[in-house]
């Protein structure tokens, strides 16, 4: 097996891993478990985890990396307005919705992006970003309406955090960057997840809700912390350091699908046809931007050498 190749199917069980979490998420909310208490054990176990795997393999970085003051501000702004409101926010649409609907959702990022880039450097999008402006709008309206302009397809709260979940995972990418760039992805994630592992469950008081102990939410548990989180995010990072960023994103769109089959296999959820139309929109928009950046990263290669 070559490397190319090696690095892309970690980057896709990266991309299923995660749409297994939110699978996993929604079974968790179905038998008893409150989203605030979900959120809470989330950010603390990953958290608890990541950081722990780092402390193992980085060992001097992280404690540079804590030690440095101005870093540590930036990842508690990090853990608190990226982490923590991503993860209620997804977590709430997955209750509203489902794990599909609400994945799919989130996946309009990428074109918050273009637009928040498109705004800041005063310029018009270029027409293939046009276009994937255009299938992501149309594509949300169809999965919200189902084509009826009067009425929603899908409750209003769900829509809500489905695009909020959506804003704010565009906040997780663009807020901790630099930090990202100077210490690695998995320091700054780990301390972000134990940052907000530890100031939510107390600004919620998490204490108070109850933990349904049954052997199908401690399997789900292991699947929406271990395998969806900290398993996922391992992998992605391997993968990508194999295939770019750039590829790695692009390959990670398998996400959203893996979670809309598994919402079906594992949940029994069912979707309309004009459902799949909607997230085919939305897939395609991320494809064809992921597509855009991957040609640009190319030329710019060739002309650097």
């Amino acid at each position: 097996m070559s490397k190319t190749l090696k690095g892309s199917l970690m980057v896709i069980t990266a991309g299923i891993a995660w749409g297994f979490s939110g699978v996993s998420g929604q079974y968790l909310m179905a038998h008893g478990v409150n989203v605030n208490l979900l959120t809470s054990l989330r950010l603390l176990l990953s958290g608890i985890l990541l950081t722990a795997s780092v402390f193992f393999r980085q060992r001097d970085k992280l404690v540079q990396a804590i030690k440095d003051r101005k870093t540590l501000v930036s990842i508690a702004l990090f853990a608190l307005f990226g982490l923590v409101l991503n993860q209620y926010a997804y977590l709430s649409a997955i209750q509203y919705t489902n794990a599909g609907t609400a994945t799919v959702l989130q996946y309009v990022t990428p074109v918050i992006i273009l637009a928040f880039v498109c705004a800041k450097y005063r310029r018009f999008p270029t027409a293939a970003e046009l276009v994937a402006i255009i299938l992501a709008i149309v594509g949300t309206f169809t999965i919200a309406t189902h084509g009826q302009i009067r009425e929603l397809a899908i409750t209003p709260l769900g829509l809500f955090w489905g695009l909020f979940s959506a804003v704010t995972y565009a906040i997780y990418i663009l807020l901790p960057a630099k930090a990202i760039e100077k210490w690695g992805s998995l320091i700054v994630i780990g301390l972000g997840l134990l940052i907000g592992g530890m100031v939510f469950p107390i600004a919620i008081q998490a204490w108070k809700y109850e933990l349904p102990l049954t052997s199908g939410n401690l399997l789900a548990l292991f699947g929406l912390v271990f395998i969806g989180t900290v398993f996922a995010y391992t992998v992605f990072l391997k993968g990508t350091t194999v295939v770019g960023a750039v590829k790695g994103s692009l390959l990670a769109s398998v996400e959203p699908v893996a979670s809309v089959i598994l919402t079906v296999l594992i949940m029994g959820d069912h979707f309309f046809a004009i459902d799949v139309v909607g997230m085919f929109l939305i897939v395609l928009a991320v494809i064809i931007i992921s597509l855009k950046n991957l040609v640009a990263l190319k030329k710019q290669e060739k002309i650097q050498r």
